[in-house]
């Protein structure tokens, strides 16, 4: 059905930071098109914000045009937050496959939804947010595959900003620090509640998930002709990507 409520793309709407950001969105006034890889989650998000899902692997071409198809010719805002860690080995000992799955989901992954829905953003006259990450501009140990993708994200942002100069469309970055989320750490470590639980440990109030969706709102509810370069956002305990308050008993 046609509607008059501008329209927002969340990928990685499936849980966490996404999920969040696709609720906030909606109370915002957006249509919100979830997108990513779980039928079922974000068939049941579409529902509960009276949005739109789509099944989407930012990895695989065919689903990434799936994508633009459903969206249409029009795109008010994209929200680019698939993405992920895996592992927190050393880089004499990395597990080559799995920089290049983060690199594929973290870089490509956003270049591709971007190329499929420039012309419906252009259109629009809309705005690109990417999630990004602290991670994306100070390197540390054992980080490795997940900064090098990272890296790059701040990279493609910002080459983007520069190619689209003269376009109608906004790009910006979030970065957040500690975000402790339902998966994030938990899919890190494959699935080992122990040493997901040990990144927060002692740290009294990491953000949370909604914390970044009102970061991603505010940004996206800024005058057209306002543009938020790149947002880093920590929580008061962690004053730089290594330095982090911790009372442990």
């Amino acid at each position: 059905m046609a509607t008059s409520r501008p329209l927002a793309v969340v990928t990685g709407a499936s849980s966490g930071i996404g999920a969040a950001s696709a609720r906030r969105l909606a109370a915002e006034g957006f249509e919100v098109v979830c997108a990513a890889r779980r039928a079922d989650r974000v068939e049941a998000l579409a529902a509960e914000i009276g949005g739109r899902a789509v099944v989407c692997d930012v990895t695989s071409a065919a689903d990434v045009a799936a994508l633009a198809e459903a969206v249409g010719e029009r795109c008010d805002l994209l929200l680019a937050n698939a993405g992920g860690a895996i592992g927190l080995e050393p880089v004499a000992s990395a597990d080559l496959d799995a920089w290049r799955a983060m690199y594929e989901v973290n870089v490509i992954g956003v270049v591709a939804v971007v190329q499929a829905l420039l012309p419906a953003l252009v259109a629009a006259g809309g705005q690109v947010v990417v999630m990004g990450s602290t991670a994306g501009q100070v390197a540390y140990e054992g980080g490795g595959g997940y900064v090098v993708a990272k890296h790059g994200t701040t990279a493609v942002v910002d080459t983007l900003r520069l190619e689209l100069f003269d376009q109608p469309v906004r790009v910006c970055e979030i970065a957040p620090g500690m975000v402790r989320t339902d998966e994030f750490a938990l899919k890190r470590f494959g699935g080992d509640q122990d040493k997901a639980d040990a990144v927060y440990a002692g740290v009294a109030e990491p953000l949370t998930a909604d914390d970044i969706a009102d970061c991603v709102a505010w940004v996206a509810t800024r005058p057209a002709h306002v543009n938020i370069d790149r947002m880093v956002v920590r929580p008061r305990a962690q004053a730089a990507q290594h330095k982090v308050h911790r009372v442990l008993d």
